[in-house]
């Protein structure tokens, strides 16, 4: 036999004006999945703003990370490797001579991007990363602000400001109120900031989400999660304010921050108020995907673009991790049918998470049965799942507790049940008593679903067993259908069918 071949991995190498960093993926895909990732604090884009030049310091930290990365790449045997480079190479007047060390180093061409280029990646990120996004994207860096317009699959015109943390400071020479009127002039000349409000703003970029990160832990927030964090435009307001104004070495939790981010949250928190005063988002949702991500997804084919990228990762979990993989697909079939026939009011975002929690079902199996719940919570909760927002992933989660704990599992997970509507609760309890009829009902093997429908008509909830499986009855299995008729206000039964 022939071993299956094995998924050819991707990088991305990433010089900001910040950071260097260097992204391994899988394979490109439409939900890819990193499996290297790495960081430098360099501060290439340190100083240029009054020196017009690159500092030397950075320079040589930027040059010894991209010859790490380089034998990174090799150890990893990818070929697949993308180098960018952003504002601070773009503006310095050494930029060019930088960029030719850095090709020796890495041993790769690299793109220099436009502010223009930059802004349309940092759009297709979203795009890729947050299901129907509807607002302004923000990608926030060392030397500069790129914002675009992005509606479902169109995004607008970008455009880049001088505006990233290093500029800033030292645009303002580290005056807080020179930089607030630095930002505030820019700002209001900004044309992709005109339609958004009453809309959501996307806020890419690492200094954005370690403000978002020290808000989390603020609030006690009960996901670690980062990407498709939302918070409401007063409280973002009054945070950001918060943060401009006390020293950020005094701010509770700061330790969780980098020390060489932490001068720069004062500016990030600027920028964002005055984006806040100016144009009036009704939220603002935190985007772990910006130019890499987007650098990715442009090269996927229509096809790949249109595919649910939360969907395309649950499939992966499903064939990965599942005692058998198709068992999934039976279940989302057999729930398709069962909410049809009891006429459930459902929206397609519910369907689709209902799908997704369909093909989760299985992947705790190898827990000890006492953990299974745990085990998929933790899965589900911390998964690197894109195309889905906190209270979907607490619906993943409380479906998968229903689904091996029973209906009161939710009382070990309340700080979950928080994130959700009473209308998504009654759906995740209900969808976890249908999950725990299946189960006993298949043993989690595909093929018997098909054959065994459940259906709600004329005030009963009845599942079907054709004559060839009546052996399948037992008192355990109509007492979880009771279960689930209780839910919905029906009576319960059982019916064998003739072949």
């Amino acid at each position: 036999m022939t071993e299956p071949s094995r998924p050819k991995p991707v990088a991305i190498v990433d010089i900001g004006s910040n950071s260097v960093r260097l992204v391994a993926y899988e394979r490109l895909a439409r939900a890819p999945t990193p499996i290297f990732n790495e960081k430098a604090m360099c501060a290439l884009g340190k100083g240029v703003v009054l020196t017009g030049r690159l500092a030397e310091e950075g320079v040589e930290k930027a040059l010894k990370a991209l010859r790490r990365y380089s034998a990174l790449c090799a150890t990893m045997e990818i070929d697949d490797i993308t180098v960018i480079a952003t504002a601070a190479a773009r503006d310095a007047a050494n930029g060019p001579a930088f960029l030719s060390a850095a090709r020796t180093a890495i041993g790769r061409e690299i793109s220099l991007l436009s502010g223009k280029r930059e802004a349309e990646l940092s759009a297709l990120g979203v795009m890729s990363a947050i299901h129907a996004p509807n607002g302004v994207v923000g990608d926030l860096g060392g030397g500069s602000l790129e914002l675009i317009d992005v509606a479902g699959a169109s995004r607008g015109k970008g455009e880049t400001l001088p505006l990233g943390g290093l500029a800033l400071m030292d645009a303002s020479k580290r005056s807080m109120r020179e930089a607030s009127r630095i930002a505030r002039k820019a700002i209001a000349e900004a044309a992709p900031l005109s339609g958004l409000k009453g809309r959501a703003f996307y806020a890419v970029g690492g200094t954005w989400r370690a403000l978002a990160k020290l808000h989390m832990r603020q609030r006690n927030y009960p996901l670690e999660v980062m990407h498709n964090y939302r918070i409401q435009t007063g409280e973002a307001a009054d945070f950001a304010e918060l943060v401009e104004r006390i020293d950020s070495e005094a701010i509770s939790d700061i330790a969780r921050v980098s020390a060489a981010r932490r001068p720069l949250l004062a500016y990030g928190a600027i920028v964002l108020d005055e984006i806040i005063r100016r144009a009036k988002p009704r939220e603002i949702v935190v985007s772990a995907a910006g130019v890499r991500e987007g650098l990715l997804y442009e090269r996927l084919s229509g096809a790949e673009r249109a595919a649910d990228p939360l969907l395309v990762a649950a499939r992966q979990l499903d064939a990965l991790l599942s005692r058998a993989p198709g068992y999934g697909e039976d279940l989302i079939g057999w729930t398709d049918g069962f909410m049809a026939s009891h006429e459930l009011d459902e929206t397609l975002e519910e369907k689709r998470l209902r799908h997704a929690a369909c093909l989760l079902s299985d992947v705790a199996w190898r827990a000890h049965p006492d953990y299974r719940a745990q085990q998929a919570t933790n899965i589900v909760t911390h998964g690197a799942f894109v195309g889905l927002d906190h209270p979907g992933r607490a619906f993943l989660a409380l479906a998968a507790i229903f689904r091996h704990q029973g209906l009161e599992g939710e009382h070990d997970f309340s700080a979950l049940r928080a994130l959700l509507t009473t209308r998504l609760l009654i759906r995740a309890r209900v969808l976890g008593a249908a999950m725990r009829v299946a189960y006993l009902l298949s043993a989690s093997m595909p093929g018997v679903l098909p054959l065994t429908p459940l259906a709600a008509r004329q005030g009963r909830l009845t599942l079907v067993l054709p004559a060839d499986r009546a052996a399948l009855a037992s008192e355990r299995l109509y007492g979880r259908v009771k279960a689930l008729a209780r839910l919905l206000g029906l009576d319960a039964s059982l019916e064998v069918t003739e072949a």
